[in-house]
């Protein structure tokens, strides 16, 4: 649909709410700053990133009934930088209309087992899976996982779960411990088969409130203790298969009815096949090259989507390597500085602790052709 000229959101000052105040919400309040949007952050750390750079921040719970009330008072559209926030706390924004992408997105992502089985409603591929939900469960699951041929598992919980976090990794014929449910917190569980990949790639797409869907290109991504280290764009595959990640991407993002920037990780096999690892309903950590490579980023992306603006342009005019800056850090964006090619954006974070995410920098190098 188009957008009335009287629209809330085609009248300035146009005000966009963010729930959450880490990295992603940082830049996204950056990226709405450049286009005269005012931002207003809700997180419960007074000195969260985006915090540093927003118009206002309210300092509550995310579950906070009350707070997230007066945010929606004091903003035209509310929007979401993390897939944990509780979704229940949201359904109220939804309600009148405010919020998004909207919740159904946020609830299907927070349920790895849901997650796999809208994947599978759309005709997309998954790993093999089962669910689990005591230790007895876990064994007969991995046991019938090898009769399958797996070669080995992840365990993961069902929720709350990233970077690596809440995951146990057992190879092919390794005994189950007799701890791991407890290990794992006694809570549901999701047992996936190992897939023999070629690479892991990332696309990020976003779909605007008239339905059009624009993408960016794809991302070799690397991975160390399951936390992104670096993304490489291009992404080195053939067209066709690139072309099929689009698809896929695009298919999602239709069948969500979603408005904003989605992040899709994919395996892609050796035979050229693709699996859906998971998605992300958010800007994306593969994504952060395009603040540098492309002339709008998936945060002006987003922020525009989510607004009812115009859509940006996905193309970008360079290639680019973007590097996650975990730990202690100093060095490393010294070293950057100095070499002079890198475009660094450290997050303002108080403490650095091994694994947490610092910062990021990207280097371009001239397309070729």
């Amino acid at each position: 649909m188009n957008i009335s000229q009287d629209h809330p959101v085609t009248r300035h000052p146009v005000t966009l709410g963010i729930v959450g105040g880490g990295q992603l919400g940082r830049m996204l309040a950056m990226a709405a700053a450049r286009l005269g949007v005012k931002v207003v952050i809700l997180d419960p750390a007074p000195d969260a990133p985006a915090a540093q750079v927003a118009n206002e921040q309210l300092v509550a719970a995310y579950d906070d009934l009350s707070a997230l009330a007066s945010l929606a008072q004091r903003c035209d559209v509310v929007t979401y930088e993390f897939e944990n926030v509780p979704a229940e706390g949201l359904e109220a924004l939804a309600a009148d209309g405010k919020l998004r992408p909207g919740p159904e997105a946020l609830s299907i992502s927070q349920d790895r087992l849901d997650e796999k089985r809208f994947i599978m409603s759309t005709g997309l591929a998954v790993a093999p899976f089962r669910p689990a939900a005591s230790q007895a469960q876990l064994v007969t699951g991995i046991e019938e996982l090898s009769g399958e041929g797996v070669s080995g598992v992840v365990i993961k919980t069902r929720r709350l779960g990233y970077d690596g976090k809440g995951q146990r990794r057992l190879t092919e014929g390794e005994p189950v411990p007799s701890d791991t449910f407890t290990e794992l917190g006694s809570v549901p569980l999701i047992i996936e088969g190992f897939v023999d990949f070629e690479c892991e790639i990332s696309v990020i797409g976003a779909r605007g409130i008239d339905g059009e869907v624009r993408l960016y290109d794809p991302a070799r991504n690397s991975h160390v203790d399951g936390i992104l280290a670096r993304s490489e764009v291009p992404c080195g595959l053939d067209p066709e298969t690139i072309q099929r990640a689009g698809e896929a991407t695009a298919r999602m993002l239709d069948a969500l009815n979603y408005v904003g920037v989605l992040g899709v990780e994919f395996f892609v096999g050796r035979d050229g096949s693709l699996i859906v690892n998971e998605f992300a309903p958010r800007v994306h950590n593969s994504g952060h090259w395009t603040e540098a490579a492309c002339v709008c980023s998936q945060f002006e992306q987003h922020v525009r989507a989510v607004l009812g603006m115009a859509l940006g342009a996905g193309t970008r005019h360079s290639d680019a390597v973007m590097e996650n800056l975990l730990g202690a850090t100093d060095e490393r964006v010294r070293s950057m500085l100095i070499e002079g090619d890198w475009m660094v954006h450290v997050y303002g974070k108080a403490e650095a602790r091994p694994g947490r995410k610092m910062g990021h920098a990207t280097r371009l190098s001239r397309t070729e052709g």
